[in-house]
């Protein structure tokens, strides 16, 4: 089984033989325009939460007024939000007040994963569609549902929703793990998805290739 957190979606991919290195390669260039593009619309930008039930995070950014819901479901206890810059801050405010360990605006160009996006999913959709997607040879757990997946146009359409849909890295975790996972290869520089895992499972076998 294969995953890969937002961009690294596209690798996981090419790792499990669906994507080709090179379409890999013109798809996270047009992703990135496209992207940049959809930055420049708005002001925009997103926080790291820490040390508060998703739950809460979700309530709380649903009564802000202006654009800002959760876009990364990093592990329990993490949570990023994305949206409109005043929407963020007010959120932000409003979630150290229910006891948040920490509200921290991150140093990004935009909101990422959240409605913002939408005219870089529509420029996206179009590129994605051009591309010949395969059968992976392992089910790939996509960011926008956290389920195994193996159909081609199934695939494309998770791709596509991932701009303005939720990392539910979360759920990707835990649905890996129960459906049989015993150790994970990282494959990449550092070791920060090792140490989301571990954040589920302690004694989980984790190691960087």
């Amino acid at each position: 089984m294969v995953a890969g957190h937002s961009l690294g979606e596209f690798s996981a991919l090419v790792a499990a033989n669906a994507l080709s290195f090179e379409d890999g390669l013109r798809l996270v260039l047009a992703r990135a325009l496209a992207m940049q593009k959809a930055c420049e619309k708005e002001p925009s930008t997103m926080a790291a939460i820490l040390s508060l039930e998703d739950e809460v995070v979700e309530k709380i950014c649903s009564e802000i007024d202006g654009i800002v819901v959760p876009a990364n479901y990093n592990c329990p206890g993490q949570l990023v939000i994305s949206g409109s810059v005043e929407a963020v801050k007010k959120a932000c405010e409003k979630l150290t007040e229910a006891g948040a360990r920490r509200a921290l605006l991150l140093p990004v160009g935009g909101a990422f994963h959240s409605p913002l996006m939408e005219p870089a999913r529509e420029e996206l959709a179009a590129a994605i569609h051009q591309t010949q997607i395969n059968a992976p040879v392992c089910p790939i757990y996509q960011n926008v549902n956290a389920k195994p997946v193996s159909d081609p146009a199934e695939i494309k359409q998770n791709l596509i929703a991932q701009l303005t849909a939720p990392v539910r890295w979360t759920q990707t975790m835990q649905n890996m793990l129960t459906d049989g996972a015993t150790s994970v290869t990282e494959v990449g520089p550092g070791k920060v998805l090792q140490g989301l895992f571990k954040k589920i499972d302690r004694e989980l076998e984790t190691v960087s290739a």
